[in-house]
């Protein structure tokens, strides 16, 4: 390697510019060449030649090894907005609140229509109704630091991944608001719980004290921020990028009073609790523990739970204060939240509470059908004449409806289709569409899709069209938007780069009744 390399290396750096320059040069290159030879065969007692040299490096960042990083960050997270994608956008006109009025029915007392000879008929009833949805901010901030930027050049353009991310944080926000924003639907005082104990089925010991236990109601913001370790959210105070501050409810009910129940012996107790369903709510908050110290220990998406061990969690009861949070002035209504609504004649269905911590979960009907579903779309028609197109569900209820459609009998009207050319068959079946009975046009098929916000115990069935001719509704919902997506990059205040993302909008829905609920449904 020397031999044939270094000689020639060395001659070239010296850039001759005559002959003997370069005879010169190449003579003293070989001499050069021939006294590391000498070194190589007659190293020093203990001189590093001596040794093997070197050996690949265990670690990634140290010794002479080259660093594989490939260039440009990866984003693997989720990025859902099926809603938002789907909803069309339309441009308001100003004001501070979209305002339109519908007529909801004519002839509404049933008014015969026969006629005498040359006498004029009788004057029908007509309803109408004022719907109005005022325009709510929505936005989200970012920064980068100026030494963030300086370390990824080369590597990444940090600013804009800032940008990015900052964009899509604020469409997955407004995925959840367009599912279950909640400004006007206050869930109010949770009831108070029914309590049973018993001195089988856990791990509670007979005490001096009874066990107290009280219940929170949540909306879907409250369900999907909460959990049992960081707790439940009440009213939030929430700091500004710009220094002012913001107060606005969590999505937690006020608290129920609490209930006490005994274990009258032993150390295998537990205690069966049950609340009252709260129209609006998705989910329950459970606390439990000595009188006035009750720890929250389980949130569930049935109204019932049955206690079995002391509580894991640390947020306390009394922590939450006295008042209802469970809207937030700041955002518009959803989906959910305008089918809930009073007034709004959309289906909803609680199922009843049946055996608590375990409820009730959908019924087939032994010929490829669910119960529930089928009386919802039966009264959808009955009522509106119209059939929902979609049933969003979360995974809990995707899996059940599956498993309930295929354990239908003999005469189920499932219908299976096999590919000869797939030369193989492979395992599971998840049903996608539902068969729609009662539509003018005959059996209408609905979509059932999975939304990554849809809390487990619930389903919502929407539709895209109305079927009333001339209806003067384009969109059945609609985002209306006074300033769609725009971007601020701030002047600097310290030594980063501050951009914000924001919009300024509200969801029209112009006929709620062609929304249906059912909640409360239990796994199985």
């Amino acid at each position: 390697m020397y031999q044939a390399n270094l000689p020639d290396l060395i001659a070239k750096s010296m850039l001759p510019h005559t002959m003997q320059d370069y005879n010169a040069a190449l003579s003293n290159a070989t001499s050069f060449l021939k006294e590391i030879e000498k070194a190589h065969a007659n190293p020093l007692p203990g001189h590093p030649l001596a040794k093997s040299t070197f050996s690949e490096s265990t670690s990634p960042i140290s010794g002479l090894t080259y660093y594989d990083l490939e260039t440009g960050a990866k984003f693997v997270y989720p990025f859902l907005t099926p809603l938002r994608n789907e909803t069309p956008r339309v441009s308001g006109k100003g004001g501070v609140q979209a305002n339109w009025r519908a007529v909801t029915g004519v002839n509404t007392t049933g008014l015969r229509i026969g006629v005498s000879g040359g006498n004029r008929g009788g004057v029908q009833a007509v309803t109408t109704q004022d719907y109005s949805a005022a325009y709510k901010g929505i936005g989200i901030e970012t920064s980068v630091d100026f030494e963030a930027q300086y370390a990824g050049m080369g590597f990444d353009d940090v600013k804009a991944i800032g940008a990015k991310v900052g964009l899509e944080a604020c469409m997955m926000g407004e995925e959840l608001l367009i599912l279950g924003g909640n400004t006007s639907v206050p869930l109010g005082t949770t009831p108070t719980p029914s309590l049973a104990p018993s001195t089988s089925g856990g791990a509670l010991t007979a005490a001096a004290s009874p066990y107290s236990v009280i219940c929170v109601a949540l909306s879907l913001d409250g369900l999907v921020n909460g959990s049992v370790t960081t707790g439940i959210q009440g009213a939030i105070t929430r700091s500004n990028a710009d220094g002012s501050s913001d107060t606005f409810g969590g999505g937690a009910a006020a608290n129920s009073a609490n209930a006490t129940a005994s274990i009258s012996s032993g150390t295998t107790g537990s205690v069966a609790a049950t609340v009252a369903p709260v129209t609006g709510a998705l989910g329950y908050a459970w606390f439990w523990g000595a009188a006035g110290s009750e720890l929250l220990g389980a949130i569930t998406t049935i109204n019932s739970v049955v206690i079995t061990a002391n509580a894991d969690g640390t947020q306390t009861a009394a922590s939450l204060g006295a008042s209802d949070n469970s809207t937030n002035a700041l955002v518009f209504d959803g989906l959910l939240y305008q089918a809930f609504k009073s007034g709004s004649n959309a289906y909803v269905n609680y199922l009843t509470t049946g055996t608590a911590g375990t409820g009730s979960t959908l019924t087939g009907d032994g010929a490829g059908g669910i119960v529930e579903i089928d009386a919802a779309l039966k009264d959808r028609w009955d009522n509106y004449r119209l059939s929902p197109d979609t049933i969003w569900v979360g995974s809990q209820v995707a899996n059940d409806l599956s498993k309930k459609i295929l354990a239908g009998n003999a005469n189920a009207a499932q219908r299976f289709v096999f590919d000869t050319n797939q030369g193989a068959l492979g395992g599971g079946v998840m049903v996608r569409t539902y068969l729609n009975k009662f539509s003018m046009a005959g059996p209408k098929t609905l979509d059932i899709r999975i939304h990554p916000n849809m809390p487990a115990g619930t389903l919502l069935m929407t539709a895209k069209t109305l079927p009333y001719p001339l209806s003067n509704v384009g969109n059945v919902m609609q985002v209306r938007t006074r300033q769609d997506y725009y971007q601020i990059e701030w002047p600097p205040r310290a030594r980063r780069y501050e951009c914000g993302v924001y919009a300024d909008e509200v969801l029209q829905h112009y006929f709620p009744p062609s929304m249906a609920i059912i909640s409360n449904i239990a796994a199985g």
